[in-house]
């Protein structure tokens, strides 16, 4: 028979390499649903119990290995559910697929009140993703599919979206082979702009290297790079592990601001420069900028002493090729760094009991194990004092900062890595946000460890509504269910823990037990120390 629509987005999917797809069926959907489902021995279908979570899980799945991750959900209310998950893949760098259906065909645009209808669901798209297309006939559907998955891998990576009428799913047309298209080969550096940054790096008495998710996979010319200068390199969220911390040149950024005090030359690479800019918000006088980044209007929203507009690895081995013969042989900073690394130790030690119960995380999961943090006390203090050694194991919402991503994304970084461990830290608010999908885990074997922080409470709001506003609370204190018998429901495992100690014995035999697993930490009201000092430090005298 002649392939429908639907036929040719599934094998479309499985020519570029996806093998899972996490989403809930629907009447809009039917078509594609069924081309799926003959193909489930090539396509894994996961089904979640919210369309935010099916969104979560792509970015999970794809934020974790660098492939794409693909979710499908109804038109309207369906991708607006999954809109948040959207906005993370966009402000995390991740190449994340949204399939979605329409109205039927000839009803898009008359505002006739169809089921699932938006105004204009194809611009909405548009402006969560880097680009959305519509499939009109089947013809259409090879080329608008591997235009898709061009954009996924070309140039600054964001997630993109197709959608197809109800319709046109299940029509059938004789069509060619899908045909796959190369990513766009990214630009050049240019021969002027890196000599230009050469001699800034030459002139350089301290440099700090600062690396962001469009650096992930240029973490060996970066290494090569802090070597060659003696130079340290720090991340906020994303670039976390791409020089691990266990190295002398990996510094937290608690570390990093120690050596930010006399630094003349900040270079960025594949990093927006958040930390410097919008959390440290001083420069040392006389600093300049060097930025090495993909995308060219990063170079005019901050405007940098020399740009290099190309990939992070091409343009750091273009930097390293240009400092040959050009550095002065450089004295061993090693002593300096360690310094900065002992300090930032000690100063964390205040940080309880966040910082305690992150050394227990560490220390229990495996060096190749995943952490999923997510925007809770415990999170915040992550990005401080959780040590990462390789990247993409730090898995980050990046700016959105979208309260109650963590568990959800935590089950998609699982289905990427069966074989590793995954640990998501949570807050009792973001929790259940996601909390349903715990019926997922158990239905579907993702045997993922997530530790809730209970302390009735949105800790951060709370805070600020004590510190600025006289106590006055409003919103900030919660009436929690008790989570362990609501995850024993669910057929998760679960315990309660209230000390460090016990929170490594919890881990050690959930890891042992491999299944879907609830660890709730109990606490006061109140009790975790603030993060923003480390997070928002004062500027130096």
């Amino acid at each position: 028979m002649t392939p429908t629509t639907g036929d040719v987005i599934a094998d479309a999917l499985i020519a570029h390499g996806v093998d899972t797809v996490f989403g809930i069926p629907g009447a809009h959907m039917y078509d594609l649903n069924d081309a799926l489902a003959r193909r489930n021995n090539t396509l894994r279908f996961v089904t979640t119990r919210h369309e935010q979570g099916a969104g979560y899980m792509a970015f999970g799945y794809a934020k974790s290995t660098g492939r794409v991750g693909t979710y499908t959900v109804v038109p309207g209310p369906g991708v607006l559910n999954s809109g948040a998950a959207l906005c993370t893949a966009y402000g995390a760098n991740a190449p994340v697929l949204c399939l979605t259906g329409n109205i039927m065909s000839h009803l898009i645009g008359q505002g006739r009140g169809q089921l699932h209808e938006l105004s204009d669901q194809l611009a909405l798209l548009r402006g969560l993703t880097k680009w959305a297309e519509r499939i009109n006939h089947p013809s259409e559907a090879g080329t608008v599919m591997a235009q898709a998955f061009q954009q996924l891998r070309s140039g600054r990576v964001r997630p993109v979206a197709v959608e197809t009428p109800w319709d046109v799913f299940g029509q059938r047309a004789a069509v060619r082979a899908v045909e796959m298209l190369a990513p766009v080969p990214p630009p050049l550096p240019d021969p002027d702009s890196v000599q230009a940054a050469a001699r800034l790096i030459a002139a350089a008495r301290k440099p700090l290297i600062m690396v962001g998710a469009g650096a992930v996979h240029a973490g060996d010319e970066i290494l090569e790079l802090a070597q060659r200068l003696q130079a340290p390199v720090t991340a906020h969220r994303s670039g976390k592990g791409i020089v691990g911390e266990h190295l002398p040149y990996g510094l937290s950024m608690g570390a990093a601001y120690d050596w930010w005090q006399d630094c003349d030359l900040l270079i960025g690479i594949g990093s927006r420069l958040e930390l410097q800019h919008m959390r440290w918000r001083w420069m040392p006088p006389g600093l300049k900028t060097l930025r090495i980044d993909i995308d060219p209007t990063e170079m005019v929203r901050l405007k940098p002493t020399v740009g290099l507009v190309t990939d992070a690895a091409l343009g750091t081995r273009a930097l390293l090729q240009a400092l040959e013969g050009l550095l002065p042989s450089q004295t061993s900073r090693l002593e300096a760094l360690i310094a900065c690394k002992q300090r930032d130790l000690a100063a964390l030690q205040s940080l309880q009991p966040q910082v305690s119960y992150l050394q227990v995380i560490r220390d229990v999961l495996p060096r190749d194990g995943f952490f999923v943090e997510e925007i809770a006390q415990i999170g915040f203090a992550a990005r401080l004092a959780f040590p990462v050694y390789a990247p993409r194991q730090y898995v980050t919402c990046g700016y959105q900062d979208n309260l109650g991503f963590g568990f959800n994304t935590a089950l998609g970084v699982k289905v990427a890595n069966p074989d590793k461990v995954v640990i998501s830290v949570n807050g009792d608010g973001g929790f259940m946000f996601g909390v349903q999908e715990l019926a997922t885990a158990v239905q579907h074997g993702i045997n993922v460890i997530a530790v809730v922080f209970d302390n009735a409470s949105f800790g951060n709001v709370r805070r600020d509504q004590t510190e600025r506003y006289d106590s006055r609370f409003i919103g900030a204190e919660l009436r929690n269910p008790d989570f362990v018998k609501l995850a024993e429901s669910f057929g998760a495992r679960a315990e309660r823990v209230s000390s460090p100690a016990g929170l490594r014995g919890a881990l050690e035999r959930s890891i042992a037990a491999d299944v879907p697993a609830v660890i709730v930490v109990q606490s006061e009201r109140g009790s975790d120390a603030s993060p923003w000092p480390f997070l928002h430090p004062a500027p130096y005298a």
